[in-house]
């Protein structure tokens, strides 16, 4: 992982070198990276809301070939490609944007938790050299911060790494942290402080993206896609994931997370506004529904073009086994159409059967207690009729 962080990482570190250049404060140099590698997206997540969309249109029509077919695998997924043809549709554009996404997020990480190596731009060697030096003196760091305990450790003993060289100390001491009075290169703890602001903000403003997330899928897919288990739990898990790992490492991290989360949630909004999933998901079933409609009148002009090319005993032919083909599908529809209303009736019968057995449980229960007053008080029994279990 570290290799493909480190390829992606190569390009974005020059971007986050040149903005440091020209705005040479680490936090707002953040900030702006951030800005400007989510707007870099953006055409990558109209692509997707669009293929979404899309696929909404057909969704239906989908799930009927899933139910019909679930027995044969081989004939379901026939079906399902005839079905992507038909509506003009890529199964793997809705997983471009994300596989796309996938590695520039990892270079992403890469410049965020590597600053001696993309901003300061010191060699692999000499960086090196300089974590021999800092497990020597005891400093501690793990896999995301091992150049910022570096830059930690030049800080607070300088003399210790002059024999990398003064401009390798300099560079390092001249570079600031400090951000709105966080130092940035700190790992949050549980102490009351304004460095507990970060992986706090961080689980928020996770919340906040899960929450506009769901909100999207309702729109799109409707309550019942957005409202799965699965979906709950990664609206659930992603904040907490956020919090917890917020305290381990440094808040430059924790504050890259906390502005891309913001920048992903108005740019959810933005793109909710301009490519609304439902008016998009509409528009994609009426251009399905218009392009099926024009198969549908190419198919006849075919057959009244071969049927005009046909000799007359050809022609009688031809006209029978269209009239049995409409017979067959006409069959089919009725069989389907009555195999439903059995269901339907069976279903029925069950509910009917479930609430007279509820029915005479309770004749019994009420016949049982009239005996019982019968005997007690030397009454009458009296039968209990439909009229006394209303």
């Amino acid at each position: 992982m570290s290799f493909i962080n480190a390829i992606f990482g190569y390009p974005l570190g020059w971007i986050m070198w040149a903005i440091y250049h020209i705005v040479p404060i680490y936090g707002l140099a953040l900030i702006l990276f951030t800005l400007i590698t989510k707007l870099a997206m953006v055409p990558l997540m109209v692509k997707q809301q669009k293929s979404m969309a899309k696929q909404t249109a057909f969704s239906p029509r989908l799930q009927e070939i899933q139910n019909k077919y679930k027995n044969n695998k081989e004939k379901m997924n026939e079906e399902m490609m005839k079905l992507y043809q038909e509506e003009g549709y890529n199964p793997m554009s809705g997983c471009l944007p994300m596989l796309v996404q996938f590695p520039i997020l990892f270079g992403l990480i890469d410049v965020i938790y590597n600053p001696l190596k993309h901003i300061m731009r010191f060699n692999s060697e000499l960086i090196d050299q300089a974590m021999e030096i800092v497990t020597g003196l005891g400093f501690t760091g793990n896999l995301y911060s091992r150049e910022i305990s570096v830059i930690n450790a030049v800080k607070q003993n300088p003399d210790a790494f002059m024999s990398l060289g003064a401009d390798f100390v300099q560079k390092i001491e001249d570079f600031n942290f400090v951000f709105l009075g966080i130092d940035l290169s700190a790992v949050p703890t549980l102490a009351f402080n304004l460095l507990i602001l970060i992986p706090i903000l961080s689980g928020l403003t996770s919340i906040l993206l899960s929450l506009q997330s769901i909100r999207q899928q309702k729109q799109t897919m409707g309550e019942n896609a957005a409202g799965s288990s699965m979906t709950k739990g990664m609206m659930l898990f992603m904040p907490v994931m956020s919090l917890v790992i917020a305290f381990q490492v440094p808040a430059g991290v924790g504050m890259y997370w906390i502005f891309t989360n913001l920048f992903s949630w108005v740019q959810s909004l933005l793109l909710n506004k301009y490519y609304n999933p439902k008016e998009m998901a509409e528009k994609a079933q009426a251009e399905a529904e218009a392009r099926r409609e024009e198969l549908r009148r190419q198919k006849l002009e075919a057959k009244a073009k071969l049927r005009e090319s046909m000799t007359e005993a050809e022609r009688i032919k031809f006209d029978a086994q269209e009239q049995a083909k409409k017979e067959k599908n006409k069959a089919k529809r009725e069989a389907a159409a009555a195999a439903a209303a059995a269901k339907a009736a069976e279903v029925d019968e069950e509910i009917l059967a479930k609430a007279l057995s509820e029915k005479e449980k309770n004749r019994r229960k009420l016949a049982e207690a009239r005996r019982r007053d019968a005997e007690k008080y030397g009454e009458e029994y009296v039968e209990v009729t439909d009229d006394d279990l209303k």
